[in-house]
């Protein structure tokens, strides 16, 4: 235990050096700089020292501001360079200057001037003590001191100025690669949209008309009443087909009015209409402000378990119970087992509507239950909390 201890001592030291080292990296560069700088004034002026020493002292100390003002910096060298031996700070103040987003003419400005101090002896009468060769080998060692910083400056921007461009681009790819995924989901929304409205309006409008001419026609009681049953599921089949069809052609191009969704207090005239011999209990809803997601959901629960019991087990007895807790909404859709002399309606049925009511289950962090009974009927539990939001763009 004590080993691990001391390996594990320095670790939040070495973590909190990495995450701000790009505040105090910058500083210690400068200061290093000005040390270096100051160093090679006190090697080239032993003592007795004069004012020339001063200025090149001047010119080291001057790098510290070298971030903010390049050119100013650049400019405050240049005695130190020309009377003294500033040399360094010279060339770390081209090189900055050329860091910089300055026009080009600066930046070789700044080569020249310190090729110019670099070469130029103080005073100016050394000029004649220089041979014809010694002035050459100077002038090609002042041009490169000269225009080796600012080479160096110019190649560091150029360099950041592509990781930029390489980052902009990188977006930009990103952003085309989204609006090609949106393209892509737009126009298959646009052709569910067309199948939806050419194939399933169409055939359920012609079911309500024809329930519609039933109704009229029919001279049995029981029949008119089933035709108008029938029409009436129609129409509201055909209304909340209009509103998927409106939500799947809006393809994301903003919020688009749907009709009404259902809440819990239409869960009486579902289960009327639902042609199910079932009881519908409700508790707790009376003074309660429920989510709306939650609402949606318990009815589109109600709906999808009314529907299977119409299908696969005809005739028998159903309980719908809807319970409002404190945090959570509970329903329960249970049913016995189907009539003996019941006929079973040849539905389609593709068994994809409790695995959706489970996946909108899941969305709002709740979980949803269907499994058979013991006494051979099947039951569908619902739990959903209060205050979870929700996360799909769904239209019921």
């Amino acid at each position: 235990m004590r080993r691990a201890r001391r390996t594990a001592g320095p670790l939040p030291f070495v973590r909190f050096l990495w995450r701000t080292h790009g505040r105090w990296q910058p500083r210690a560069v400068d200061l290093g700089l000005v040390a270096l700088a100051g160093l090679d004034a006190v090697l080239n002026y032993p003592p007795p020292r004069d004012w020339r020493f001063v200025a090149s002292l001047a010119a080291a100390a001057i790098l510290l501001l070298r971030r903010r003002w390049p050119r100013t910096v650049l400019v405050a060298t240049l005695p130190g360079l020309y009377a003294g031996n500033a040399l360094i700070a010279a060339m770390v103040a081209g090189y900055t200057v050329a860091r910089t987003e300055r026009p080009v003419r600066h930046k070789a400005l700044a080569a020249l001037v310190v090729a110019a101090g670099a070469f130029v002896p103080w005073p100016l009468t050394a000029f004649s003590k220089e041979t014809v060769s010694d002035l050459v080998q100077q002038l090609i060692y002042a041009v490169m001191l000269g225009t080796g910083p600012v080479m160096l400056g110019l190649l560091a921007q150029t360099r950041k100025d592509l990781s930029d461009r390489i980052a902009e681009l990188a977006t930009l790819r990103d952003h085309e690669r989204a609006l090609h995924a949106q393209t892509v989901i737009a126009k298959e929304r646009a052709r569910i949209a067309r199948e939806m409205h050419d194939v399933v309006s169409h055939q359920a409008g012609l079911i309500a008309v024809q329930a519609g001419a039933l109704e009229v026609t029919a001279r049995d009681p029981e029949v008119k009443e089933v035709a108008g049953t029938l029409r009436g599921l129609a129409v509201a089949t055909l209304e909340e087909l209009r509103s998927m069809i409106l939500v799947l052609r809006a393809a994301g191009a903003g919020p688009t009015e749907l009709a009404p969704q259902p809440t819990l207090a239409d869960l009486p005239a579902l289960v009327a209409a639902s042609e199910v011999d079932a009881d519908l209990r409700i508790d707790g809803v009376h003074g309660r402000v429920l989510p709306e997601p939650v609402e949606r959901a318990a009815y589109r629960t109600v709906q999808e378990a009314l529907t299977n019991v119409r299908k696969h087990a005809p005739g028998a007895a159903t309980t719908v119970t809807v319970l409002v807790e404190e945090e959570s909404l509970r329903v329960c859709v249970r049913n016995g087992p189907p009539g003996a002399h019941a006929p079973r309606p040849d539905l389609p049925g593709g068994g994809h509507g409790i695995v959706g009511l489970r996946e909108r289950a899941t969305l709002l962090g709740g979980a949803l239950t269907a499994a058979a009974e013991p006494d051979g009927g099947f039951a569908v539990r619902l739990d959903l909390p209060f205050g979870v939001p929700e996360r799909t763009d769904t239209a019921g």
